[in-house]
């Protein structure tokens, strides 16, 4: 078994973290704090060519794999971007997978070169108020008229949608008490964001406030036929494959937010002195700081697994699942020590810790939530009887 990174990766390795540095803590801070989208750092990003890192070479992408994607994702939120900086790209980077294996030739030629040059934004819109986890639930429902479809109905949490021209939109063009089986009659598209018929709300939230979370309420968008992804009704299976990826990237931003919230844990246990000493000699700090570190290289040999596994075309349900799990409660592990390391400064804003903390505890609750990856654990690896 081979733990080394390949010259490439390597080399993304040190490129993104060289990029990503350039952007320090305060920056993040000023974006988060003034709701503000970070463009010049999404348009470095862009400008380095690292947007199109999986999208296929003959649409203006690199072609490179999934564990590509999470060595730069991870890298990015473990400058101090955080879920601000990943959440800005994230999209892009691998959230157009849908329509790379599933999309006709001119909706792909139409698209993702675009995408992978950073001059296309686009936000991914599956869930609902009423439906929430449960997918096959939504009722967003597009019905064909002739060579459109009419599109109605309402989403939430839809990250960057304030500064997206196109959303991935999952709806349902077959009712689900018409449909034979509950994962039948869901069609994706890949259309514009028309803000004359779709009215975006963003959410107030507790942190990741540079990058915007919304709801829509969608009133007769009209989508061209050639907007559709795929056939008509297979939109489920569609974005099933994507979903190992998406929580392997997260698992990746996770690492990256927990390596940033260690580094400054540490540097602070080596400057600060109290009673005659710096307070990194007390092993009331130093053993969980030591233990989270642990933890954090624990669960990336996990997400290397993960990563490969998949690159390699092989199963890897289970391990992207614990993936996902162990580094989300890893990252937030230490974010959470970190501000403790800090005593009363980590709860200002001065040190970062506390943006580290609340963005780390978003990676424990999406894509899905710690709770849902042990249902799938218990239900489809050890065999226990399903419980929802």
């Amino acid at each position: 078994m081979d733990f080394a990174l390949t010259e490439d990766q390597a080399t993304i390795r040190d490129a993104v973290a060289d990029l990503a540095g350039k952007f320090d803590d305060r920056y993040w801070d000023e974006k988060d704090a003034a709701h503000e989208f970070p463009h010049e750092f999404y348009q470095a990003f862009a400008a380095g060519g690292w947007l199109g890192i999986t999208i296929p070479e003959e649409y203006g992408g690199h072609g490179y794999g999934i564990t590509e994607a999470s060595i730069l994702l991870e890298q990015v939120a473990a400058s101090g971007a955080g879920m601000n900086g990943a959440s800005s790209m994230h999209l892009s980077i691998f959230g157009m997978h849908p329509v790379i294996v599933h999309g006709s030739d001119e909706l792909k030629q139409r698209t993702l070169p675009r995408i992978a040059s950073g001059d296309l934004h686009v936000c991914f819109g599956v869930t609902e108020p009423g439906a929430g986890l449960d997918t096959t639930k939504i009722t967003t429902f597009a019905r064909r008229e002739g060579d459109h479809y009419l599109v109605n109905g309402r989403k939430v949490w839809i990250s960057k949608a304030m500064e997206s021209e196109k959303i991935l939109l999952l709806t349902r063009t077959q009712r689900f008490d018409e449909s034979s089986r509950k994962t039948d009659g869901m069609t994706l598209f890949l259309t514009d964001l028309d803000r004359s018929k779709v009215d975006i709300r963003p959410i107030r939230k507790m942190g990741r406030n540079a990058v915007t979370s919304n709801e829509l309420f969608i009133d007769n968008l009209e989508v061209p036929i050639e907007d559709r992804v795929g056939e008509e009704g297979e939109g489920f299976r569609y974005i099933l494959d994507g979903l190992n990826p998406e929580r392997m990237l997260v698992a990746a931003e996770a690492l990256g937010i927990g390596r940033a919230a260690l580094r400054t844990a540490v540097k602070y246990g080596n400057e600060r002195e109290v009673f005659g000493r710096h307070i990194g000699k007390n092993q009331g700090i130093q053993f969980p700081l030591a233990e989270s570190l642990a933890r954090l290289d624990a669960a990336e040999l996990m997400l290397r697994k993960a990563t490969w596994l998949y690159d390699n075309g092989m199963p890897c349900a289970r391990e992207a699942n614990i993936a996902k799990y162990l580094c989300a409660d890893a990252g937030f592990e230490a974010a959470d020590r970190a501000l403790q390391t800090h005593g009363g400064m980590g709860y200002s804003e001065e040190y970062h810790v506390a943006r580290y903390f609340r963005e780390a505890r978003l990676t424990r609750i999406a894509p899905i939530s710690q709770e849902m990856i042990l249902n799938y654990l218990g239900s489809h690896v050890l065999g226990l009887p399903r419980s929802y």
